[in-house]
């Protein structure tokens, strides 16, 4: 079967990427396979044939799909051994492509677009992320779906030696005390449109710096893609939007004149929700009283004009919503301790933004066992994010996290990750829950805050604190046009053939971030930068814009950890008295079997008659014990030691007979070991009979004085010996 294939292909970061098109899923509106090493995403992209009723977004979805097979493994329950729930690895990297592929979309699209991203192959070094994105955006490119592309991104790691590499392979990174800062940037040919970055006190300089970098690379991959455009690519095709009436248009404008504005600058959030959707009503009910039947795009009228109002009012007067100046921060308040039996607690208030975090800590037995396509491992420190729908005044589903709750909490995560003490340090498993009580903008940031508060109050010794701050910009560059080809055309963006202004907002709170054309999250200590996410709604931003966006969030974030250290500035020397007491040691690794037991009786035991809660080991050797109190977690780790204990010549024991024999006597050392004594070791001169020197139950004392294959031979007599002269015995 001829199945017309043809392959591109193009280096980057000194290594090959294959761009293979053929009839395989020829049923979608395009598909494409993309190979970098040996890992291999195919991409496909539908469209519906219709548009949908009644809805006001852009239905676009993009589905990530890990496949186990694609690494060779087997994963999964003993019954269950197929895919099912995405693991969050796979949800945040589904994440990451909707948010660099989507600003590119007119928005007023109304029909289904699904991207699916199913990795075929994964060698284990190369990031599918890169492969994912690039042949997401070539299937977009080739198909007939209008969008606005071409985009591409690159994973990029600067190193504390100097060096940028671009497109790591995992080996290079494995080290990563190593590493200043790993990322992933996306973006168009001229613009950065995403940044996820991960890393321990970047400079800002020297982020912008390396981002200008590596942006050369998805140049090179974005004329790439219009070459094979040239080549293959369908004629987009035909979308046709609803049209609202001109004259109803006209009426409702008229209508709401000089009525939004006031209630668009109204501080409390709730108070302004109120007076929008009481205009909203009565120009619904002005409407239809006019004669008009179908008022539903009334609701994008108001997300119009709401829109201008801020867009002109911020870029013309600097007047924002709330009344705020550009840089300034809303009030803060911070607070640690809030109930007594949680291990650390802390509430975190910016404006209208309030989390509440809590921090459990636990025996090294409790940590989350992770498998996913890319690796199996352990994760001892787990942040998890919570957005009740009451946080905005709403009422919504309960139950497991979305997309948005686990990309939030992974960007906290990362942010508090970098300051957190190694296990050898604090040998705890840590767990961090942010409750968001009310939501006015930028709740991962301030669960960031609430969650450095929270540890220091549990007593994790943090190395310093960590805060962060959301940052906005309004430009007048005009929305993404449904037709494609002009997104990254400089002449598109405004009248003149000018760029766009635009005004760079510290702390957005909702309208802001609902209407602006970014949403910059920034955290990191006082020296610098832990992690970055942004996302934008044009098509991106300079390198200039970023360096200035990156510059006020620290002004911001030195302000908000002003606050948070006169609450508390270094953590608490001990953990609370309802955390768990946790004992570290190691043993000989091949010593496990002893302390296990078979079947698990005598760690079992262990564990029942000193009442601790759980003792954990590690193939290497080393022991964990979690108790409810010291004197617990001590007698759990004495009497490990001593069964444990390997004995030498000299070594002075103690214990019960406990056995008589002929020729000597059995004693009970402890630890479920013995040792025997000859009757010649009983004592100086010559002995008869055993029982003529100790009994059963008599407590004695002696030397070793001999080991073999771990039987002890003891010694009474060797005790009253100088050693001068026993050494010459022996």
């Amino acid at each position: 079967m001829d199945l017309n294939k043809k392959e591109f292909q193009i280096e980057i970061a000194g290594k090959p990427l294959t761009i293979t098109v053929s009839k395989l899923a020829e049923q979608a509106n395009a598909a494409v396979i993309a190979q970098y090493g040996d890992t291999t995403v195919l991409a496909t992209t539908v469209m519906g044939a219709k548009d949908k009723e009644n809805i006001d977004y852009l239905p676009l979805v993009v589905d990530y799909e890990e496949r186990f097979y694609a690494a060779g493994k087997i994963i999964g329950s003993r019954f269950i051994r197929r895919e099912g729930r995405p693991s969050e690895d796979a949800v945040l990297s589904g994440r990451l492509i909707d948010r660099t592929i989507r600003p590119l979309f007119n928005h007023s699209i109304r029909r289904d677009i699904q991207v699916v991203l199913t990795v075929l192959s994964y060698d284990e070094q190369n990031d599918p992320d890169f492969v994912a994105l690039f042949a997401a955006s070539t299937a977009l490119m080739i198909s007939d779906i209008p969008w606005n592309g071409p985009v591409s991104g690159i994973k990029m790691a600067k190193m504390k030696s100097g060096e940028l590499i671009l497109n790591p392979e995992n080996e290079q990174i494995i080290e990563k005390e190593k590493i200043v800062f790993e990322a992933f940037i996306g973006g168009t040919e001229n613009k950065i449109n995403m940044i996820e970055l991960s890393g321990y006190e970047a400079q800002e300089n020297e982020v912008v710096e390396s981002f200008a970098t590596a942006h050369s690379e998805i140049k090179k991959m974005t004329e790439f893609q219009k070459e094979i455009v040239k080549e293959i690519g369908k004629p987009k095709a035909e979308v046709k939007l609803k049209e609202i009436n001109p004259e109803l248009k006209k009426k409702a404008a008229e209508f709401i004149n000089g009525k939004l504005e006031p209630a668009v600058y109204t501080k409390h959030k709730t108070e302004q929700h109120k007076k929008i959707e009481e205009l909203k009503t009565t120009l619904k009910e002005y409407l239809v009283e006019s004669g008009a039947e179908d008022v539903l795009w009334i609701e994008n009228f108001f997300e119009e004009e709401i829109d201008a109002i801020i867009h002109k009012n911020i870029l013309e007067k600097e007047l924002r919503p709330d009344g705020r100046k550009l840089d300034e921060v809303r009030s803060l308040h911070a607070q640690i301790g809030l109930f007594k039996r949680l291990h650390g607690s802390s509430l975190f208030i910016r404006g209208g933004t309030q989390a509440l975090v809590v921090t459990t800590l636990a025996a090294p037995g409790a940590e989350q066992l992770v498998e996913t396509m890319e690796a199996s491992s352990k994760r001892r420190f787990m942040l998890h994010y919570n957005f009740p729908p009451y946080s905005t005044g709403e009422i919504g589903r309960m139950g497991a996290p979305g997309r948005r709750e686990i990309g939030h909490g992974a960007l906290a995560e990362k942010a508090i990750k970098a300051v957190l003490p190694s296990q050898e340090e604090f040998p705890y498993t840590i767990r961090v829950v942010s409750e968001i009580l009310a939501s006015n903008g930028s709740s991962s940031m301030a669960t960031t805050c609430a969650s450095s508060l929270s540890l220091m109050d549990a007593g994790v010794p943090l190395k310093k604190h960590v805060a962060g701050i959301a940052m906005g910009i309004i430009t007048d560059q005009q929305p993404t046009p449904l037709s494609s080809g002009q997104a990254t055309d400089p002449a598109f963006f405004v009248a003149g053939n000018r760029q766009p202004k635009h005004k760079v907002l510290t702390d957005i709170q909702g309208p802001e971030d609902h209407y602006g054309d970014m949403d910059c999250k920034v955290a990191g200590t006082d020296s610098g930068i832990n992690a970055i996410q942004m996302d934008v709604k044009i098509n991106g931003i300079t390198s200039e814009i970023l360096k200035e966006v990156l510059i006020q969030a620290k002004k911001a974030r030195l302000e908000i950890l002003d606050v948070m250290n006169s609450v508390i500035s270094k953590p608490k020397e001990k953990v609370s008295e309802y955390a768990p007491v946790v004992a570290v040691f190691e043993i000989n690794p091949e010593q496990i079997g002893e302390v296990i037991g078979p079947g698990g009786k005598i760690i079992n035991g262990i564990i029942k008659d000193t009442g601790v809660f759980s003792i954990d080991i590690e193939q290497n050797g080393k022991i964990f014990i979690a108790g409810s109190d010291s004197e617990k977690v001590g007698k759990a780790s004495s009497f490990i030691q001593s069964l444990t204990k390997e004995f030498k010549i000299g070594d002075i024991v103690e214990g019960e007979v406990v056995r008589i024999l002929e020729f000597g006597a059995i004693v009970d050392i402890g630890g479920g070991k013995d040792g025997m004594i000859h009757v010649s070791e009983l004592k100086n001169g010559f002995v008869k009979k055993v029982e003529d020197v100790v009994k059963i139950g008599d407590f004695v004392r002696a030397k070793v004085i001999k080991t073999d294959n771990g039987k002890l031979g003891l010694s009474i007599k060797a005790l009253s010996i100088p050693e001068e002269e026993e050494s010459n015995r022996g």
